[in-house]
Formats: structure tokens, C-alpha cells, sequence
């Protein structure tokens, strides 16, 4: 019965993360952490994931005109390489289960508390979005997320970009961070998972959809309460296993 209910909610998941111009990793992660999968197979599966959610979702916003490369560029600058060293470097599976809990409460605050969007956006300061960038960047590779979940918060909290740009810069940030885990992940020795690909086609249908509603239609809020709800049962599950 889990391998009919899993791609469903993989589905669901795309869906919701694609409409605010996310991958969904961290949703993935909170499915495969449920559903009991073994930490090796979380990672490499919920980045390839990534890569092709994220890339529908940016396609939707920069063709709705929402993307500034100005806002994108010096994030990802850092956070590429890092993100390449975090998924090489060996870390426990508790490790691992601790510092996803932490991830996925972010993301958690992310989907139930949107920041007040300022009249005018604040000038970025380069050293700031290096350091940021890096930081992400390295959390990204090593726990298997895009870092979108991170980065849209801040960018939004500071007062540097609008809801739609944010997504839409958060879409790229996530592709190029999750490419660069991915390749990471490769060096150590790819181990792939045997459903990935009915995952991801629930995935591309969910992300395509969930992207076209986010970059031209509407906002999703009830259903991202629902995301939330979901994402809690996966850190209360990561605690006490």
C-alpha cells in the first residue's frame, strides 16, 4: 500500500513547495523520514527531486517576470561550493536526523508565518549574502535540501526582495545547490532508490502545477497549514527514533 501512498504525497508535496517557487527536500525528507527511509537513500533521492521541482518552479516565475538576477547571484556565488562540501562530508545518521528536525522546523515557521512585504526593497550587501550563501550552502549539502527554505525568510525578514522575486530567486538557488550536492553525492558513490522514479513524475506533475497557481494565481495558505501539520509529525519522528 506505501508504494501507491508515497508518490501521491510526494505529488502533494511538489505541489505546495512549487507554488512558493521551492524544490520541497525538506517536505521529501519529512515523507521518507515517516515512511521510515534509511537516511543514505533520503538525501540522494529528495536532491534529485529537488533539481526538477525547483527548475519547473523557476520556469514559472521567470516567465511571469518575477526573477532578478542581481538578487540571486552573490547567494549563490558561495553557496555552490559549499553545498558541494557538505554533501562529502561523512556525518552519523543521528547527526543527521538532529540537524533535519531543525531544517524542517524552519520550514515549518517558513509555511505558517509570511513576513510583511516592504514597500521598497533594501540594497543587498555583498559580504552579508556570501556569508549566508556559504552557510546555506553547506547545511544544503549536508542534510539534502535545496536551502530555499532558509534563504526565502531571510531575503523577506530583510527587506531585500518581494514574495514573488524571493520565490522566484529561490527556485534558481535551489537547482544550482542541489546540482552541486547531487555531484557531491556522486564523488562519494551514488546509492539510488528504487521508487525514485515514480516519485519523480508525481513530482514534475505536482511541481508544474503547483508553480503555474504559485508565479500566476493564487496564494495557498490553508493548504499550507495542512504542510506544516505534516512536517511536525516528521521532526517529532526524527526526535524519537
Amino acid at each position: 500500500m506505501q508504494e501507491y501512498w508515497q508518490p501521491l504525497l510526494i505529488g502533494i508535496m511538489a505541489f505546495l513547495y512549487a507554488s512558493v517557487g521551492h524544490g520541497g527536500a525538506s517536505g521529501y525528507l519529512a515523507l521518507m523520514a515517516i515512511f521510515g527511509t534509511s537516511p543514505a537513500l533520503m538525501k540522494s533521492s529528495a536532491l534529485i527531486l529537488n533539481v526538477f521541482v525547483s527548475l519547473v518552479a523557476f520556469i514559472q516565475y521567470y516567465r511571469a517576470g518575477h526573477f532578478r538576477w542581481n538578487l540571486f547571484w552573490p547567494f549563490a556565488l558561495a553557496s555552490i561550493p559549499l553545498s558541494y562540501i557538505g554533501a562529502t562530508l561523512p556525518i552519523t545518521d543521528s547527526l543527521y536526523k538532529k540537524l533535519l528536525a531543525v531544517a524542517l522546523a524552519i520550514a515549518i515557521a517558513r509555511m505558517l508565518f509570511q513576513p510583511v512585504e516592504k514597500a521598497e526593497n533594501n540594497p543587498v550587501p555583498l559580504t552579508g549574502a556570501l556569508a549566508i550563501g556559504a552557510v546555506i550552502g553547506l547545511l544544503s549539502g549536508m542534510l539534502g535540501i535545496g536551502g530555499g527554505i532558509i534563504l526565502s525568510p531571510v531575503i523577506l525578514l530583510l527587506g531585500w526582495g518581494r514574495v514573488k522575486e524571493t520565490a522566484a530567486v529561490s527556485a534558481l538557488f535551489i537547482f544550482v545547490n542541489s546540482m552541486s550536492g547531487l555531484y557531491g553525492l556522486f564523488q562519494k558513490g551514488f546509492e539510488p532508490n528504487g521508487q525514485l522514479t515514480s516519485w519523480l513524475i508525481a513530482a514534475l506533475v505536482g511541481g508544474f502545477v503547483g508553480a503555474y497557481q504559485g508565479s500566476f494565481k493564487f496564494n495557498l495558505q490553508t493548504l499550507r497549514y495542512i504542510l506544516a501539520s505534516v512536517l511536525l509529525i516528521a521532526v517529532a519522528k526524527l526526535y524519537l527514533t
